[in-house]
């Protein structure tokens, strides 16, 4: 539902119309829809457990990649999980401005424009890693049967655009560490406001609107196919 409602937004961000493609920016455009508060308690309580699973991968995975990964995905749920809750319970939040505080804050910190520019050589590898597990069909290891054809394309267009999102937004935080600017990392909405200004960017970005729907409907195959 996040990806889908994002893929909606990107579209937005095309068209210029201010719309934040962030994740706080796709929640607070559920908070507007009828039942938009059910939702809201919905998609919390399901970024919550997926969080606490991703814990328990922690403390039960043998290999330490596979900790790692699910800590990472732990701490992303969990973030997820406290945005929709804090729209569910009537407050705001900005993801562009998180990213920013963040960043300023490890910016201030020892060796904080080393930290800065590594977080973003990560990101954009995670990116990369994307684009890889699409282009390959590398997420079918992640299901227990093959979930049919319609499932598999989704999969990799949606792998592949996620995966160049990610880029973009691991070269912004790269870009802030070399400028020492805490400012320029900015996040999705960022990323694709700053893809959307290059030749032929309003392309690329229906293209990764495209993609990250693509990705919504692959996710209800990956609940339904899941290996745990």
């Amino acid at each position: 539902m996040l990806h889908l409602v994002l893929a909606w937004l990107t579209v937005q961000v095309t068209m210029g119309s201010g719309a934040q493609a962030s994740q706080s920016g796709a929640v607070a455009t559920l908070s507007r829809q009828p039942f938009g508060e059910v939702l809201l308690w919905l998609l919390a309580v399901g970024f919550g457990l997926l969080a606490l699973w991703q814990l328990t991968e922690v403390v039960t995975g043998e290999e330490l990649t596979d900790k790692a990964k699910a800590g990472g995905k732990a701490v992303m749920y969990g973030a997820l999980a406290w945005t929709t809750l804090t729209f569910a319970l009537g407050g705001h939040t900005s993801s562009n401005q998180q990213t920013k505080d963040f960043t300023r804050t490890l910016m201030d910190a020892p060796a904080g424009q080393v930290l800065v520019g590594l977080l973003g050589v990560i990101v954009a590898g995670i990116g990369a890693y994307h684009v890889y597990k699409g282009w390959t069909r590398g997420f079918l290891d992640d299901l227990e049967e093959h979930p049919g054809g319609w499932a598999v394309v989704a999969g990799r267009i949606g792998y592949v655009a996620k995966g160049i999102s990610l880029g973009a937004v691991g070269v912004l935080f790269v870009v802030a560490a070399v400028r020492q600017k805490a400012g320029e990392a900015t996040g999705l909405d960022g990323a694709l406001k700053s893809l959307r200004d290059l030749p032929a960017g309003v392309v690329v970005l229906i293209v990764i609107a495209f993609g990250l729907a693509a990705y919504g409907v692959y996710s209800f195959a990956r609940a339904r196919y899941a290996r745990v």
